[in-house]
């Protein structure tokens, strides 16, 4: 056995994964992922904010509660009678009774109530007001505000997936990275070997210059091939250390080359976000036709309201105490039918929105039967190109042999190396293929595997 026969025996033993001793793991990845990933913590801050938007739609519900201080001061008759009869400090006085009292005449107009001094005013007023119907508006509103809170946590969960995928991938494409390296690498070794084996057959007369620079030119390009696949495994851990929001050097690649897809079209279904959002937002669609109706039903409010004034501020507060409670009724019964085309256009939303629904469930589906088929036609290509990497060393164990015994030219060797470099190269391009599809396939279901 030739020492390159050796050498390609070996690398019939290393199989299709390469593992390392240490590194981070993806399942600690993945946690690292959930807690430093900044794009998953301003989704989950958009979530946050839509609680308060639905706190704050809520919150019109208890109506509201208003202190009000307020300091005048005036010599208008209207305001400086007002202020005495609502801080009950008014007296006969102030309706001129001692010019009455004196002979002026009816026709003469009372100086003291005409023209009064000027007089301080200090209001002390607490307000409460409730709404206590609307036509079912305001709680429509929270409804509508509890769908978009749910929304965002979709959207928040969505993005979770999504960067959940590209790290579970960035760690399967590392997988199969190294995998090709590690045959490119024996490749260059077998060169490497023959390169020797053919600077000592020219030394003994067995073979050309022209030979040595064949293997040599060979040599060159797997190893620019290698130079390149070394740069692409940094540009992994570059963008790793991006999702992971932390420098990454080393990881451990998964045991298999490729995830599992075991997804059914039901856990598609059950579980896809977009078709969960297009629920939710039907459900928006249904409170909005209740907010169009709330027109043309009465709103009902109530109030109560407790004061009190003085011409000091804070002077004798109890006993200048008032206080009032009352309802107002307000119905619309006429606005040049603006009300009914708003209640038919919201119901015809509604409509459009459920035909958007069903199209979406019709759309997931057919995405899940394209990527079941991509899947199953990739296996079958994997499969095949396997094979055919399989034969393809074979014949260059064979046309290294043969020419070693001056059966076959350089040229011969160097072209069935070629085509086995080529099966390298494919056999990694379509399994990232399949890897793409599956972790594709993974995210439609919101990452059920």
């Amino acid at each position: 056995m030739t020492a390159l026969s050796r050498v390609f025996s070996a690398s019939l033993l290393i199989g299709s994964c390469h593992l390392m001793a240490s590194g981070l793991s993806l399942p600690a990845a993945l946690e690292i992922l959930e807690n430093n990933n900044l794009e998953i913590r301003s989704a989950n801050l958009d979530v946050r904010s839509a609680s308060s938007d639905t706190a704050i739609a809520k919150g019109y519900n208890y109506g509201s509660l208003d202190f009000t201080e307020t300091a005048s001061r005036s010599n208008d008759a209207g305001n400086v009678f007002g202020f005495k009869l609502s801080s009950r400090e008014a007296t006969f006085r102030d309706f001129s009774a001692d010019e009455f009292m004196a002979g002026i005449g009816y026709d003469t107009p009372p100086s003291r109530l005409n023209y009064p001094g000027y007089q301080n005013y200090f209001q002390s007023k607490l307000t409460y007001m409730l709404p206590l119907y609307t036509g079912g508006k305001l709680s429509a509103y929270s409804d509508i505000s509890e769908k978009m809170e749910k929304i965002k946590k979709l959207d928040a969960e969505q993005m979770k997936t999504e960067k959940r995928y590209e790290l579970r991938k960035s760690y399967y494409d590392m997988a199969l990275l190294q995998n090709s390296l590690d045959h490119m690498k024996i490749i260059h070794k077998n060169i490497t070997t023959l390169e020797h084996t053919t600077d000592m057959m020219i030394q003994e007369g067995y073979a050309k210059k022209v030979d040595l620079l064949e293997v040599e030119a060979r040599k060159a390009n797997v190893e620019r091939s290698i130079t390149e696949m070394e740069a692409n495994k940094k540009l992994l851990y570059h963008y790793i250390s991006f999702l992971l929001n932390e420098n990454v050097t080393e990881i451990e690649l998964p045991k298999k080359d490729y995830p599992s897809s075991a997804v059914s079209e039901s856990d598609v279904l059950a579980n896809n976000t977009d078709l969960q959002k297009a629920s939710q937002g039907l459900e928006i669609r249904e409170k909005m036709v209740d907010v169009a109706y709330a027109p043309f039903l009465p709103q009902i409010g109530a109030f109560a309201e407790a004061s009190s004034a003085d011409n000091t501020f804070l002077g004798n507060f109890n006993d200048h105490k008032a206080f009032t409670i009352g309802a107002k009724l307000s119905w619309n019964l006429f606005n040049g039918a603006i009300d009914n085309n708003s209640l038919e256009k919201a119901r015809i939303e509604k409509l459009k929105t459920v035909t958007q629904v069903e199209l979406a469930k019709k759309g997931i589906a057919l995405q899940y039967d394209k990527i079941r088929t991509e899947i199953e036609s990739l296996n079958s290509q994997i499969t095949s190109l396997e094979k055919e990497l399989e034969l393809s060393d074979q014949i260059y164990k064979n046309y290294e042999g043969r020419y070693h015994e001056h059966l076959a030219s350089m040229s011969d060797v160097i072209i069935k190396q070629s085509q086995q470099i080529e099966k390298v190269l494919n056999l990694q391009a379509v399994k990232n293929k399949r890897n793409e599809r599956i972790f594709a396939l993974e995210k439609l279901s919101n990452g059920v595997k």
